[in-house]
């Protein structure tokens, strides 16, 4: 049997991401996720890495742009408003092609909102975050040893696919302890890296890292390229986790920490024999649109939960081509749903109520 050990989540996510070969952390202190920077700043002379707590969340992001053109695996996180302030490095580092984790343990907002846990960044994440024709991969992990499976995958997929990778938590899971195992993290990949920024000893000409381009045919050029290299992601990387859904007559859909609720919820419906089923998105982009589409054989209406006033509700409209209802459930401000608010919504929606 694997050892677990008895971890906070943002802890988890910096003993994760050494373990996947991330040796250069660049970040700024915010709660909920100081604790991530801290352990990154114990742990990383250890590991002859680099920490450095850079003077504002816009250098740490740029810093993060830097490392990786010369090739290396390196990483930031940060909570909401400073999320925002790395919007611009994050379309600086789309528009390079350039590799990179970004971590979010979202608090409530908008402004400085409060400190208490959110999901409110779903569409800052999904729709880039900063400006310009571009997507980042965005994961959402709802347990503390799912942050620690997700950081290696998120660098993995991140250096596949040359652009940002996003592994998007909250703070209910920043901080909850909960005994997770680093057995299954794999040895980090050596990928040969022949765009980087890193030396050529005159074998190879010049690698520049850039996002300027004056010329707008050559922009445009690139940006379509770009987005054919997305057509592959979204055909290839979707992921979720299917649960009681082969005849599920509700299809109710949460991510992160609130799909640990509707977890409940659906087990108790089910125990009341009602046909309910949950579709957890893991990739939030790519949307799980496929798993979403599967359930429309049986579903009659679904119910999305949220830390938020409701917006990851627009991409499972869509992704059922808005052919049935779509009902929310969700608390925002830092405030959490319960089991028993979304049991009480799904009475309502068997009922035949809206």
């Amino acid at each position: 049997m694997a050892e677990k050990i008895l971890m906070k989540g943002n802890e988890a996510l910096g003993e994760a991401a050494i373990r996947a070969g991330c040796l250069h952390f660049f970040g700024y202190p915010i709660t909920p996720q100081t604790e991530l920077a801290a352990y990154m700043a114990k742990k990383m002379p250890k590991v002859g890495g680099t920490y450095l707590q850079a003077e504002s969340e816009i250098a740490a992001i740029n810093m993060v742009l830097g490392a990786s053109a010369a090739g290396v695996r390196a990483m930031t996180s940060s909570s909401s408003p400073g999320i925002s302030l790395k919007g611009e490095g994050i379309s600086y580092m789309a528009g390079s092609d350039l590799p990179g984790l970004i971590i979010n343990v979202q608090r409530g907002g908008p402004g400085l909102g409060g400190i208490q846990p959110s999901q409110a960044d779903y569409w800052q994440a999904t729709r880039g975050g900063g400006h310009g024709d571009y997507h980042i991969l965005v994961l959402a992990p709802s347990t503390v040893q799912e942050m620690v499976d997700l950081v290696s995958l998120a660098f993995d997929l991140a250096e596949t696919y040359r652009m940002p990778a996003m592994l998007l938590a909250d703070g209910m899971l920043g901080q909850m302890m909960e005994p997770v195992s680093f057995e299954n993290v794999p040895e980090p990949r050596r990928v040969e890296k022949p765009w980087a920024a890193n030396g050529h000893e005159n074998r190879r000409p010049h690698n520049v890292i850039n996002s300027l381009y004056l010329s707008p045919q050559t922009l445009e050029d690139l940006v379509v390229e770009r987005y054919q290299r997305y057509q592959k992601v979204q055909e290839t990387e979707q992921r979720a986790e299917m649960y009681r859904t082969e005849d599920a007559e509700l299809v109710v859909v949460a991510y992160g920490a609130s799909a640990r609720i509707a977890h409940s919820a659906v087990m108790q419906a089910r125990e009341e024999g009602l046909k309910v089923g949950l579709v957890r998105p893991i990739t939030l982009w790519p949307f799980p649109e496929k798993a979403l589409k599967e359930t429309l054989k049986t579903a009659k209406a679904y119910l999305s939960v949220e830390m938020s006033m409701g917006q990851m509700i627009d991409d499972v409209r869509l992704a059922i081509d808005c052919r049935k209802p779509v009902a929310l459930c969700s608390r925002t401000g830092g405030m959490i749903p319960t089991p028993d608010e979304v049991l009480g919504k799904i009475h309502a929606m068997m009922g035949g109520e809206a």
